[in-house]
């Protein structure tokens, strides 16, 4: 498998079917064997069955139901570990994040781990992007990933590498600065991005905010912490 798509899902039953189909051209396109694994996150309206139908017409779907909703970082987490590709693709169930990107983000792959969308242009409302790029400024300062955009889900993660870093509840939005953390490399790419046209957003002021500004004081924590140790060479008795 070279490539594998996580998408968590929560209450998009209007976006699912019209993501779903602006991906698979995309993804036949690229000529690799690929899959799409959508993470059900305690949906309460009818994504959940409208997955379980598209699953008997898509072999390349696979579904994963939570028994509720565990949030973002779990659903990425239980993604990954599902995942068979050699490269994961992340993206928002929103359709915010275009997948006409993919390639350009693949592309990007040859001499780095992590590809970063970057959403030059975003079409949010007015506050929601100020909030944003006051917290991206103050994250890149604090935790050194040198990134101008790590809220961006379009992402692309090399399989090997992305397999060392422990999830916890949060850290979808400072894997950037966990792979820096670990000497992978990591790279921005302009991407675009789209308004929300269906459905209600799942962020407001506590759960963008408040546990976010905690989580980036840990792993600001984690970067001064970290071993950056280096063997110069290893003496043994060879028999």
């Amino acid at each position: 498998m070279r490539y594998s798509i996580v998408i968590p899902i929560k209450n998009e039953e209007e976006n699912i079917e019209d993501l779903v189909a602006e991906i698979e051209p995309v993804m036949e396109g690229m000529k690799h064997p690929w899959e799409l694994i959508c993470i059900d996150d305690g949906s309460t309206d009818s994504s959940l069955l409208l997955l379980q139908d598209l699953c008997k017409q898509k072999p390349y779907l696979r579904v994963l139901t939570f028994t509720r909703n565990f949030g973002q970082s779990a659903a990425f987490a239980a993604g990954f570990k599902a995942a068979r590709g050699e490269f994961i693709i992340t993206l928002d169930g929103d359709r915010q994040n275009d997948p006409a990107d993919i390639p350009k983000l693949t592309a990007a792959m040859t001499d780095c781990d992590l590809v970063v969308g970057w959403r030059v242009n975003r079409k949010d409302p007015l506050k929601k992007r100020l909030v944003s790029r006051l917290s991206n400024w103050v994250r890149s300062r604090l935790c050194r990933d040198e990134m101008h955009d790590t809220g961006c889900s379009l992402k692309v993660y090399r399989s090997t590498s992305l397999k060392q870093i422990k999830m916890y509840t949060g850290m979808h939005r400072f894997l950037p600065a966990l792979f820096k953390i670990e000497g992978f490399r990591i790279k921005e790419v302009p991407v675009n991005h789209r308004e929300r046209a269906k459905g209600e957003t799942k962020y407001h002021f506590f759960n963008r905010s408040i546990g976010p500004i905690v989580d980036m004081f840990v792993v600001r924590w984690m970067r001064r912490r970290a071993l950056h140790h280096k063997i110069r060479e290893e003496i043994s008795h060879e028999r």
